[in-house]
């Protein structure tokens, strides 16, 4: 089953900026990139709940990036072959 090209170009464009997104939710989860200290973010109620949801965040992140680059090579093509 072959995918219309310019619907998967489409998927592409709108993957790219999940994955801006993404990457953004990853980069401000994450405690080791912040260069806040540690006990001003274990004070912050709001950067608690934020961050309680840094795992999923990666999931996100992964599976956009994974589907992004499938449509990609679906509406491209492989360079290297």
């Amino acid at each position: 089953m072959a995918i219309n090209p310019e619907l998967a170009i489409k998927i592409v464009y709108v993957l790219g900026w999940t994955n801006i997104i993404g990457l953004l939710l990853v980069l401000f989860s994450c405690r080791c990139i912040m260069n806040i200290k540690p006990e001003k973010l274990s004070n912050s109620k709001i950067y608690i709940k934020f961050y309680n949801y840094h795992c999923y965040y990666w999931w996100f992140f992964i599976i956009s990036v994974a589907i992004h680059a499938t449509f990609a090579i679906i509406a491209f093509g492989n360079p290297f072959l």
